[in-house]
């Protein structure tokens, strides 16, 4: 059973829902406005310094835990369906994840749609992680890269648009609730609709239009990755919960991901919303992803 806590995030999404259904006609700023409270579920973490820098031409903010490896870093793509999120409403819960590997974190401010359209966003990724590479000279295999929602799915197209460029791939790879497929295809967005408080078809669909442009197509490899070669990518983590209308994307990219032999580890987590991972220090459910996530990928970046 959900522990009592995770019913915030439900609390926050309905919230969200009741908002857009009572003002359909609400701006895109009104809109990013109000999506970027998703971290006040987010407990903060405490210890971490928050640093704003420019990234090779697009802006981040690093989170660096106290007694971190600086040498290591978790490159982070925030969600919001490409159209929304930003590094502000992304700092704690990476900073959480951060603080329990044991290493830095930058989170990529992106620019989103509908300003900005496929590829951009992963372009920009790409530029971010160039900019570790070259400027910092952090190894690839020193950096890890996570995403949620649609960050989970710049998860990995940042790696094929890098290895596009002769960029040599990062040590893993970590898509959180990832979105990936732009036509809202899968099955769980009928059998998840009365458990999945936030996400449904229209909406993905809507996100996609604008994220695509008019002339977009949604089978691109570099904005649906199951439609792309995965031959030589990482070992990927990917966590879903468990009543999430996306959870068939992340069950599609697991299964392109291992019929590529990818190294692949999929957790669907039992009657959790869309990204439970932002109750980081709230609900034991964030907290335990957290903790395995952890687990997992320091070995990795060769932290014991």
């Amino acid at each position: 059973m959900a522990s009592k806590q995770s019913e915030e995030l439900k609390t926050l999404f309905r919230s969200w829902v009741a908002a857009l259904e009572a003002n359909p006609e609400m701006g895109l700023d009104e809109m990013r406005r109000m999506l970027d409270h998703l971290g006040d579920v987010t407990a903060e973490p405490g210890g971490i310094d928050y640093t704003e820098v420019d990234a090779g031409g697009v802006p981040a903010m690093w989170a660096a835990p106290k007694g971190a490896r600086a040498d290591r870093v978790l490159l982070c793509a925030h969600g919001g369906g490409y159209v929304a999120g930003s590094m502000y409403s992304h700092r704690k819960v990476y900073g959480h994840l951060a603080k329990a590997i044991g290493c830095r974190a930058l989170i990529v401010h992106y620019e989103r749609a509908p300003e900005a359209v496929h590829p951009r966003p992963v372009d920009d990724m790409v530029k971010a992680y160039a900019w570790l590479l070259r400027e910092q000279g952090v190894r690839p295999n020193h950096i890890a890269i996570v995403g949620d929602s649609a960050g989970g799915g710049l998860a990995i197209t940042t790696m094929l648009r890098a290895r596009e460029k002769g960029l040599p791939l990062p040590a893993a790879a970590m898509p959180l609730s990832p979105w990936i497929d732009m036509e809202g295809k899968g099955e769980t967005f009928r059998t998840n609709a009365e458990k999945d408080v936030l996400v449904s078809q229209p909406m993905i669909q809507m996100m996609a239009g604008m994220f695509l442009g008019p002339n977009g197509d949604p089978r691109n490899a570099l904005a649906n990755p199951t439609h792309a070669d995965l031959t030589g990518l990482p070992p990927l983590f990917i966590q879903v919960g468990g009543d999430e209308a996306l959870l068939d994307d992340s069950r599609a990219l697991a299964a392109a991901a291992r019929r590529a032999g990818v190294d692949v580890t999929l957790e669907e987590d039992p009657e959790m919303q869309h990204v439970y991972h932002f109750l980081a220090g709230t609900a034991p459910e964030a907290d335990a992803a957290i903790g395995r996530l952890a687990k997992w990928v320091r070995p990795k970046l060769g932290l014991n």
